[in-house]
């Protein structure tokens, strides 16, 4: 994990916090399944703490976030696999933020091959402690212009980010989660 705080600090270009990152990585014999088809499946996981270290780093979300004086904890993930990864493949994770509540950072991860082909789709909410997300966002889109995006609009001249709006699949995995939530409660 140091290690790839030490890349993203010292050898990678910063990114805006709008921005897709990307790191590289390669499925070695420790991360196989016992049949030795392919990468367990909780190696994506762990992947994805490599993924997001990445992403804090270089977009200074994690900075921003202590320095307020607030923390960030991994609230929930989902993960889709469509094609298991072989042994000795090299992917890459793209990772980008998708959508904000007041609380909340949900993460959008994907696991893909050589082919471009999308091995595996993550969705990860990051649960902000003692600071509003809303406010860290802020702080982090007044920053650094990215490319002209659908979050971005002309006005007075000069480019203005706009909140996106929460995606589908986002809002009914919320919806998904707050049910479980309710059925524990009740236990």
């Amino acid at each position: 994990m140091c290690l790839c705080v030490v890349l993203a600090r010292f050898t990678k270009k910063k990114a805006h916090i709008l921005d897709l990152t990307s790191v590289n990585s390669i499925c070695l014999t420790n991360d196989i399944d016992t049949l030795i088809t392919h990468m367990n499946n909780s190696r994506y996981l762990r992947e994805l703490d490599f993924a997001r270290v990445d992403f804090y780093e270089r977009t200074g979300l994690y900075k921003t976030i202590r320095n307020k004086g607030g923390g960030i904890v991994q609230g929930a993930a989902t993960i889709r696999y469509r094609r298991f990864i072989k042994p000795f493949s090299i992917f890459h994770i793209t990772t980008k933020i998708n959508y904000w509540d007041e609380q909340s950072i949900f993460m959008e991860h994907r696991f893909v091959g050589k082919d471009d082909f999308i091995h595996a789709i993550a969705i990860c909410r990051q649960r902000l402690i003692n600071v509003s997300a809303d406010e860290i966002m802020e702080i982090l889109l007044a920053e650094t212009p990215t490319n002209a995006s659908s979050t971005e609009k002309l006005e007075n001249g000069g480019l203005v980010k706009l909140k996106p709006e929460m995606p589908l699949e986002i809002q009914k995995w919320n919806e998904s989660n707050e049910i479980s939530s309710a059925i524990l409660r009740k236990i």
